[in-house]
């Protein structure tokens, strides 16, 4: 039965507001929806969450949904284990916990005790974990939380021996992490100026400056590190070297793979050594030996390469050449250093010397994604995370002497799994180029094209969709679904090379890639179009808003999370200037006219279109909820067919991080309930 709503859509008011870009007028008739504190934008809100759950509440596999995620979500999980001064540390969550709690261990097998449960923090679940940073000697915890999904970060400092909060409160951070001096007594982080009363959601972030704090003074004496008023839109990344010799930072501008990094000695003042002096290339700070830095860079080398630069005489020297897979991670271990590179959107890890020399590869269990490398560089052991679509996360231990990986802790999901299978595939894109897709479903799935497939995408920001295990992906597989992962340009998995071919004025080649993927999978028979739904978040919700309004035809329902969908205004909130060095923006002329063609607001016409589900938090600031909203309400005006376009806005939720478990198995729980009912 296809999916329908009882009641219309609720009115909304279109104004005339107009803008005029290089010489075209163009209409904007929800313009007063950017407030998001208005009287009239909360009616609307409450209007729009209305019409949402009268449904999808009346679709009757919502309850069971909610019922069999809450079961498959109750099991235990953990996440890598990192060390410091001889201690271990661990994220973990015993199934339906809100967020997930920090333990401290002696070992990396010890059961432990919490040092941090965020749970505690508030009593709706909001306040989630950001940063950690735990300091060389063990003895401070720097951590930053945030409220109701926002970016905004405020760092404190707990006592890891006694469990308590120290005095210091550093708010106003955001896009920061925290590095500590050598002796534990204060650390580095970045931060902004505070936002005016009110605008903390929407106001853009400029100005971003670095600072040291020392522990037990307040944070209007921490001491300016560094600032640019000249370039407001730089921003700063201090780390400490692992030896305590330099302070490292990293300038980055936007969110382009190119960045300045400066080097100088940790207890001087005076002016940095530029290594990187212009914004040419990605070059991160791997670790050093002295005045011996060692840096992935992809300069010259798009899928990226291992050198070195020695400090006093500026000579580099190439350690690890560009190989056949894209080098995603380096970690200096005692000895060398593992490489972390993708093939074919899969993990692959290889251990090499100092001189880059003397690979072995390391045996993995399986095709799969390896998650959050940690080691030092005077220990051999690494520890790491393994995952793939049909395995939940476990913990092992690398001995990168003798290359083996153990075990640490696994962990017991209670689900067969047997019957499940994964494969890759290959779309011809409209150009030719090749397209991977990971498919999940059942063993011996006649191809027959009459199940409801799951198509998912992001295609952005250098992003790899790596093969990842997500426990309320098996209430869709139960129900007969079929799960397909699309690795689209835009991505990370082949390096900076496939990223540039969909960015900018190439970014139809990411929509090109996605409908590929689309046609793939009702040419191969595990689907047709009335079956198939597409999903995306953030820049995928642009790929799933893109694909609405240029393939309708070709899907038979849409979910798109937090995306952006104004592309001639999202420069103009909070973090959004930064992605001009992804799309290009509408301030130019030539910027205009690429994102026009495919702003999914401004390409809606008068038509039939699927079932749609819009789904945002009112505390978004990253990409703000206006984006939902006003695509919502412009195609609701331009829905010409019987199927329902619903918005679902959550309260005091952001941008999908740190969201309480509850409200994630909820939110799961009415997009599949969604799909079914609207793919059959």
């Amino acid at each position: 039965m296809p999916l329908t709503s009882k009641q219309p859509a609720p009115p909304v008011l279109r104004s005339d507001h107009t803008d005029s870009y290089h010489g075209e007028i163009i209409a904007d008739p929800y313009r007063w929806l950017e407030d998001a504190n208005s009287a009239e934008t909360k009616m609307f809100v409450d209007a729009q969450n209305k019409l949402t759950r009268s449904v999808l509440d009346a679709v009757p596999e919502r309850a069971e949904l909610v019922e069999r995620l809450t079961k498959l979500w109750d099991y235990a999980r953990r996440g890598e284990v990192w060390q410091e001064g001889g201690q271990s540390f661990q994220m973990r969550n015993s199934g339906l916990q809100s967020q997930s709690v920090l333990y401290t261990m002696d070992s990396p097998e010890a059961e432990g005790r919490v040092l941090l449960d965020p749970n505690t923090l508030s009593e709706d679940g909001t306040v989630a974990l950001g940063g950690l940073s735990v300091s060389k000697d063990a003895s401070r915890l720097a951590y930053s939380v945030s409220q109701g999904g926002s970016d905004w970060q405020e760092w404190r400092v707990r006592d890891v021996a006694s469990g308590e909060d120290l005095p210091d409160a550093l708010p106003d951070s955001k896009f920061s992490g925290a590095s500590w001096l050598p002796d534990a007594s204060g650390f580095f982080y970045s931060r902004y100026d505070r936002p005016p009363e009110g605008q903390a959601l929407s106001d853009a972030n400029f100005n971003q400056r670095l600072y040291l704090h020392r522990l037990g003074t307040e944070q209007t004496d921490d001491e300016l590190i560094l600032e640019r008023p000249d370039q407001p839109e730089w921003g700063f990344s201090g780390v400490v070297s692992e030896d305590g010799a330099y302070l490292v930072v990293a300038v980055w501008k936007g969110t382009a793979n190119e960045n300045l990094l400066w080097v100088r000695p940790l207890d001087e003042r005076g002016a940095f050594n530029e290594v990187v002096a212009d914004f040419r290339a990605s070059s991160n700070f791997i670790g050093n030996d002295g005045p011996l830095l060692y840096l992935m860079t992809d300069e010259g080398a798009p899928k990226g390469k291992l050198i070195s630069h020695h400090l006093d005489t500026g000579k580099v020297r190439e350690l690890v050449p560009e190989g056949a897979g894209r080098l995603l991670e380096a970690l200096m271990v005692a000895g060398g250093f593992v490489l972390h590179t993708l093939e074919d959107a899969s993990s692959r890890l290889i251990l090499v010397d100092r001189q880059g020399q003397n690979a072995r590869p390391v045996a993995l269990p399986g095709l799969g994604s390896v998650a959050s490398l940690s080691g030092h560089a005077d220990q051999p052991d690494v520890f790491l995370t393994f995952t793939s679509f049909l395995t939940p996360a476990a913990s092992y231990r690398l001995d990168t002497v003798s290359g083996q990986l153990e075990v640490i802790w696994t962990p017991d999901l209670g689900v067969d799994l047997s019957g499940y299978e994964v494969r890759q595939e290959f779309a011809a894109s409209q150009d030719g180029t090749q397209v991977p897709m990971f498919i999940v479903a059942q063993k011996n799935l006649p191809l027959d094209g009459s199940h409801p497939t799951l198509l998912y995408g992001y295609g952005g920001f250098d992003i790899p969709l790596t093969p990842s295990f997500e426990v309320s992906r098996l209430a869709w597989l139960e129900a007969g679904g079929v799960l397909a992962v699309a690795n689209l340009r835009g991505g990370g998995e082949y390096g900076e090379a496939w990223h540039r071919a969909g960015m900018f004025e190439k970014k139809q080649n990411v929509f090109d890639d996605f409908a590929a993927c689309a046609r793939h999978l009702t040419e191969r028979g595990y689907t047709s179009p009335e079956h198939l739904g597409i999903e995306g978040g953030s820049n995928g919700g642009l790929l799933v808003g893109a694909t609405l309004t240029q393939h309708p035809e070709l899907i038979g329902a849409a979910v798109a999370h937090v995306g952006v969908m104004d592309m001639l205004r999202f420069q103009h909130f909070t973090i959004g200037w930064a992605w001009v060095s992804e799309y290009g923006s509408s301030d130019t002329p030539e910027g205009f006219e690429t994102v026009r063609a495919y702003s999914p607001l401004h390409n809606l016409t008068p038509q039939a279109y699927p079932p749609t589900l819009l789904t945002t938090g009112d505390h978004d600031d990253r990409v703000v909820p206006a984006h939902s909203y006003k695509f919502a309400a412009e195609l609701q005006h331009a829905q010409r067919g019987d199927a329902p376009v619903l918005l679902r806005v959550q309260t005091r939720a952001g941008h999908g991080a740190g969201k309480p478990t509850k409200l994630v198995i909820e939110e799961k729980a009415d997009v599949y309930a969604f799909l079914l009912a609207a793919l059959g």
